[in-house]
C-alpha cells in the first residue's frame, strides 16, 4: 500500500451511497413528520385547531408551507441532515 492510498474498512459500508428506497422513505417521513408538527403549530397559535386535527387556509397555509420549507433546507444545508435521514442513514454523502 502506498502513502496516497488509505486501507480499506472492515465492514466495506463506508463510501458506499445509501439504498434507494431510504432516501425515498425518509423524505416521505419527513415530510408528514414536519406537515403534522408545523400544521398543528401554526394552528395552535393562529386558531386553525379543529376536532380532527387542524385547518389552514390562506396566509396561515403559506406560513405551515414555509416552515416546512426551512425544516428541509436547515436541516439538511446546516445540521447534517433531516431527522429521518439520521435515523435511516440515509445521507448521501457524494455531494
Amino acid at each position: 500500500m502506498t502513502e496516497t492510498q488509505s486501507p480499506q474498512p472492515p465492514n466495506g459500508t463506508i463510501g458506499k451511497p445509501p439504498a434507494t428506497w431510504r432516501i425515498v422513505l425518509a423524505f416521505i417521513l419527513d415530510f408528514f413528520t414536519i406537515f403534522w408538527i408545523a400544521g398543528l403549530g401554526v394552528a395552535f397559535v393562529l386558531g386553525g385547531t379543529t376536532e380532527n386535527g387542524f385547518s389552514l387556509n390562506g396566509l396561515p397555509a403559506l406560513l405551515c408551507f414555509a416552515l416546512m420549507i426551512a425544516y428541509f433546507v436547515v436541516f439538511n444545508r446546516y445540521l447534517g441532515g433531516t431527522i429521518w435521514k439520521r435515523i435511516l442513514r440515509a445521507k448521501r454523502t457524494d455531494r
